[in-house]
């Protein structure tokens, strides 16, 4: 476990979203690294891919609101 410095403005976004999420604070900035280290390793997939992917591989189901 380390300290990762960040600008005041990021985390003020993070401290926002993780209210909005219901995370901890560490757990949004956490999620966010995850989410960007993935995207990066794999730019081809789309924010919902990279998601679903990720529910899958936790046997998450997930329930459809929409059709696709």
């Amino acid at each position: 476990m380390g300290i990762v410095k960040i600008s005041n403005e990021l985390h003020e976004e993070v401290r926002k979203n993780s209210t909005v999420m219901e995370r901890s604070i560490n757990s949004q900035a956490e999620f966010w690294l995850k989410i960007g280290r993935l995207a990066e390793q794999n730019p081809t997939l789309t924010y919902e891919e990279i998601l679903r992917r990720e529910m899958k591989t936790q046997n998450v189901t997930s329930v459809k609101l929409v059709n696709e």
